[in-house]
């Protein structure tokens, strides 16, 4: 069965055989530029040019995003102007891969995943970023294109930084560069932790690793995610997926309703994941410490 992930109009990329990322973007940037949802109270205020007003330095260490809220009042004031809000939706294509690098996205809520693309048709993801990081960092040492693709996991919202903006800030501030440096580290231990994950380990393990880590990175229990979106990051077939939700909801780990997930036992799920989970987690806590608790 078919299925449009929606991104505006401008063009379609079929990335498999049974579903296709949609996105758009314009000379002047990412289309699903927004002013912040007065509900969620997560996105900074925005000025009549559509940019966030800087914070004062007391609000900066508050800020929904934990890069940005690491970073010296002085650095922050640098970039904070510059901010604009942007709408992650569920299942959007952010960027592929080879295309040049643009946009730095900055989650506020919400997750996105970097996912690599196969001869096959195929995709499978390597890491997935959200509150506690930030999705384009490398940019800063002169990366020009993206190397994977970024699709939408879970739906929030972010903060959006041209890319030339950063590159700025990094050459100015030192403090600001070794930042971006171990939230790349971080990133490139959470990848390789992956393809080791993804060749070894079981469905079982491995989607319930995949749970507590998004979990962790939404920072709630309870998830908006079909049974086909989580095949395709996983690498399996839909069948798999079925199988082992209907294993973990037998066992009271988790309710699952079409569409929904909502974490029972969390315990219960660390019993069951593979060691990835804690390593990937480990290394995020020694590297840049702030990541989501």
């Amino acid at each position: 069965m078919s299925k449009d992930i929606r991104y505006g109009h401008a063009r379609t990329l079929a990335i498999g055989a049974t579903s296709a990322y949609s996105y758009a973007t314009t000379g002047s940037g990412p289309t699903r530029l927004q002013a912040p949802v007065a509900e969620s109270g997560r996105a900074p205020a925005c000025n009549a040019e559509g940019t966030m007003d800087a914070p004062s330095p007391q609000s900066v260490s508050q800020h929904p995003n934990h890069v940005l809220a690491s970073l010296a009042p002085n650095d922050f004031a640098l970039l904070g102007p510059h901010l604009r809000p942007f709408e992650l939706v569920q299942e959007d294509l952010l960027f592929d891969a080879g295309e040049p690098v643009n946009w730095i996205y900055f989650p506020h809520s919400g997750v996105i995943s970097l996912v690599v693309g196969l001869s096959e048709r195929q995709v499978i993801e390597v890491a997935m970023v959200g509150r506690d990081s930030l999705v384009g960092g490398s940019a800063a040492m002169d990366g020009k294109v993206w190397q994977n693709r970024g699709v939408v996991q879970v739906a929030g919202m972010a903060s959006i930084l041209d890319v030339e903006r950063l590159r700025d800030v990094a050459d100015k501030s030192i403090g600001f560069r070794a930042i971006l440096i171990r939230h790349e580290q971080a990133l490139f231990a959470q990848v390789q932790q992956s393809a080791a994950c993804n060749a070894l380990h079981s469905v079982e393990s491995r989607l319930t690793r995949w749970l507590l880590r998004a979990c962790d990175l939404a920072g709630t229990d309870k998830l908006e995610l079909t049974q086909e979106f989580l095949a395709q990051m996983l690498g399996v077939r839909r069948t798999s997926v079925s199988l082992v939700a209907s294993t973990l909801q037998n066992a009271g780990f988790i309710r699952y309703r079409r569409g929904h997930v909502e974490i029972l036992n969390m315990g219960g799920l660390r019993e069951t994941a593979c060691e990835c989970y804690e390593t990937v987690k480990a290394h995020s806590d020694r590297l840049i410490g702030n990541g989501p608790k």
